[in-house]
């Protein structure tokens, strides 16, 4: 593949629909590079260093938490668009952001809360909460609220990792739904996915939950990455022995990437970013061996990983804990900070609460549900 093969498909910044707030230019950072700086400066951001990825704090320092895991998606991200000659400022400010929603507790955390707003025939999701993060809950500017990024940051939150049809909802109608976004957001899930499928392995490893003969007998491609690395390193300790098969993964999925996603745009003959918006399906893929390999890495993880009794008890104290301060704080509206107390005018009890948890980090939220109980 020549670099730099679908540079005609990256989205320009010229052509930003722009913020909602209009702001003067910068002198030196355009749009895009002025998001990804918000993004980096917000207190949710921040927030997502003590916030579960997989594994519990508890278990050792060296885990990934949701913060780093997104600056693994952003870096493989930005990667992948400078590969393919996209914007990789956009592409970075969406992978900065791709999380910013996610409540303590990691997927777990989100299902329980979920469960908890259909309890009054409504949802939660992390994306949808991610745009109301940017667009309200963050206040660090006098002339407007949230971080007024521009439109395609905005749009890429809400569609990174699923379609927008027309009629999902009124938050979602200004956000062209029934097209595609641009490459450079296509890009997030599947960067999400190289990234947390590899670091869980790792993490995984770590902790003493498989060992490389487990994944070789379980992965096919890995097998054969393995019997290389015994081969070159026969005298490498067997943590290092893994890394390496590690370090060739993630290599071949971002390849796999690469080449998928410039094989699907050159063979779906778009030639402009708004022949990316109306095409039919998404151009962002895996060739088919890197989708085989990314779906192997998945199931196993699901079944020798995830299952196990440790983060199954650990989900259930967790998810537990979440539907008794849920009730605790719509039975007891004056416990809320003053912030939230506010919005009860605006929103239904329910929606104040959900969104009050969500905010939580891991930390914050244990040392609330302690103060709860007492």
């Amino acid at each position: 593949m020549d670099p730099q093969a679908l540079a005609f498909l990256r989205f320009p910044v010229s052509r930003s629909q722009g913020r909602r707030y209009p702001e003067f230019p910068h002198r030196y950072r355009n749009d895009f590079r002025r998001d990804r700086d918000r993004v980096v400066h917000a207190r949710a951001f921040r927030r997502l260093e003590n916030k579960t990825q997989v594994f519990p704090p508890a278990v050792s320092d060296h885990f990934r938490n949701r913060l780093t895991h997104t600056m693994e998606v952003a870096q493989i991200a930005r990667t992948v668009a400078s590969a393919l000659g996209l914007d990789e400022d956009l592409t970075e400010a969406l992978a900065l952001a791709h999380d910013l929603g996610h409540p303590p507790f990691g997927h777990s955390g989100e299902q329980e809360l979920n469960r908890q707003m259909q309890r009054f025939g409504d949802v939660f999701n992390h994306n949808i909460h991610a745009l109301r993060i940017v667009e309200s809950f963050e206040q660090r500017y006098a002339r407007f609220p949230g971080l007024n990024l521009t439109f395609e940051v905005r749009e890429g939150i809400v569609k990174h990792s699923r379609e927008v049809e027309p009629g999902d909802g009124p938050e979602l109608e200004e956000f062209l739904p029934g097209l595609r976004p641009p490459l450079e957001s296509q890009l997030i899930d599947l960067c999400d996915e190289i990234a947390y499928n590899t670091a869980d392995l790792d993490d995984a490893h770590a902790a003493g939950l498989l060992t490389a003969p487990d994944l070789a007998a379980g992965v096919a491609l890995f097998r054969e990455v393995f019997e290389t690395i015994e081969s070159q390193y026969p005298g490498a300790p067997e943590r290092i022995q893994f890394l390496e098969c590690v370090r060739v993964l993630i290599d071949l999925l971002v390849s796999s990437l690469i080449d998928g996603t410039c094989r699907t745009a050159l063979e779906a003959r778009v030639e402009t970013v708004d022949d990316v918006r109306r095409s039919p399906y998404r151009l962002a893929r895996f060739t088919s061996a890197g989708q085989e390999l990314n779906s192997a890495l998945k199931a196993f993880l699901h079944q020798q990983v995830y299952s196990t009794e440790a983060l199954r008890t650990e989900r259930h104290r967790s998810n537990a804990a979440i539907a008794e301060l849920f009730q605790f704080f719509l039975d007891h509206p004056g416990r809320l900070p003053a912030y939230h107390q506010d919005k009860a005018g605006d929103l239904p009890p329910h929606r104040i609460v959900c969104d009050y948890i969500a905010g939580m980090t891991d930390g914050f939220f244990w040392r609330t549900y302690e103060s709860c109980s007492a």
